[in-house]
């Protein structure tokens, strides 16, 4: 399919180069150097465009969806000249940048996204992140277009339409944030018809003993259960109003005791196999659109310790997720309708590359909030995003020595 080029404006933006420093902060360049060794992908001669480099170049596509391929690595290329005191490279051709990309594995991305993404909140300076000394996380999944090519197709289906299929195919994905300051601690992408949990199941292994996992009611059954609370977490998931829960031991707060148990199988009717539950459940008189009953299932079993009514207050949190899928396409994508890359690894490292610009923006708002001691959701991502952005006077006159400008 044909697409106008677009480009980044006329003259030399500092803020480009800016955001080509922040990522190297975020990301140095000696680990994204040892994973480029790790994966077989570093560069075995000098290139105009270095193996490096275009690691960060994939990540910057994403802040500027709109520009063509080469506008980016002249940002990129002369982002690290600025940063390094180096020379700039010279124009690259649009063919030899998807080479240069294909030369990166996406695995790459993906590790890189799995040791440097990590919780950004401490107790200390950010307080709000935590319920008894517990992280707050959510999980959940979302679904985005890629280019119409046989490849994407064959990788990532379409979805069904009432006309027969849909006009892009479409890929999903799920994510694990960290809910007071918004940054991905991990990620996956897969299939469009694979199910929500087979996208999901991969980012358990983030979860540990020291968080609270939120999830919607797409998550809530035995299996789902069980894995997610084998990795010592605690967990707070919304299920279905009318799913059929015994009451073993109404509790002082409201609450009561039940069990889950397997759907199917000899193991149906095995108390052994019966894992113990509480449920919570709740109304929102007087909210326009509410439904009639909520109903949540935690494994924090004392009501003492954890009351049905702050615990009701903290699922609403789980909402943070939705507003990071919202920073993800709405304004870091602009809008867009789908991704740019043609095959289907590219589709993967840009998914990736997404999600790092995500997280070094979530980064800079983070060291920004603790900084001038504010809670995080006071500052705006869009503003941050477009600082990035924003066009500046030439880098000639503010050398990384300058002082600034009065």
């Amino acid at each position: 399919m044909a697409r106008t080029t677009a480009h980044l404006g006329s003259g030399a933006r500092l803020t480009d180069y800016l955001s080509t420093s922040l990522l190297a902060r975020v990301y140095p360049a000696s680990l994204i150097g040892t994973l480029l060794d790790a994966h077989h992908c570093h560069s075995r001669r000098e290139r105009s465009f270095p193996a490096t480099a275009v690691a960060y170049y994939c990540m910057a596509l994403s802040l500027y969806p709109e520009a063509a391929y080469a506008d980016v690595f002249d940002a990129v290329a002369q982002g690290l000249a600025w940063r390094s005191r180096g020379a700039v490279s010279p124009r690259i051709k649009p063919s030899s940048i998807s080479v240069a990309r294909s030369r990166l594995s996406w695995p790459l991305f993906k590790h890189l996204q799995e040791v440097a993404c990590q919780p950004l909140a401490h107790h200390t300076t950010c307080p709000q992140a935590f319920y008894r000394d517990l992280r707050v996380m959510a999980i959940d999944g979302s679904n985005f277009e890629v280019p119409d090519e046989p490849g994407n197709i064959a990788a990532f289906g379409y979805p069904g339409s009432r006309t027969g299929v849909a006009g892009y195919p479409q890929a999903q994905c799920a994510i694990l944030v960290e809910c007071a300051t918004h940054a991905i601690v991990a990620a996956n992408i897969g299939r469009y018809r694979d199910s929500e949990w087979t996208v999901c199941k991969p980012l358990l292994s983030k979860l540990n003993a020291s968080t609270l996992c939120l999830a919607d009611r797409g998550f809530n059954g035995y299996e789902h259960w069980c894995h997610a609370s084998a990795t010592g977490a605690q967990l707070l998931w919304r299920c279905a109003s009318n799913r059929q829960l015994p009451v073993h031991r109404l509790l002082s707060d409201g609450s009561f005791l039940s069990v889950l148990r397997p759907s199917k199988g000899a193991q149906r009717k095995d108390d052994r196999a019966a894992v113990p539950v509480r449920v919570i459940e709740y109304t929102l008189p007087g909210t326009p659109g509410a439904e009639t009953r909520y109903r949540l299932l935690t494994t924090l079993l004392n009501e003492h310790h954890a009351p049905a009514l702050e615990l009701a207050a903290l699922y609403h949190e789980r909402w943070e997720v939705e507003g990071v899928f919202d920073e993800l396409k709405t304004h870091l994508h602009q809008r867009r309708r789908a991704l740019r890359s043609k095959t289907a690894d590219l589709v993967r490292q840009e998914f990736y590359g997404w999600v790092l610009t995500h997280y070094a923006v979530r980064w800079l708002m983070h060291a920004a909030a603790t900084e001038h001691q504010v809670p995080p959701h006071r500052l705006s991502f869009v503003a941050h995003v477009q600082l990035l952005r924003r066009a500046q006077p030439q880098s000639g006159a503010f050398p990384p020595s300058a002082s600034a400008p009065a």
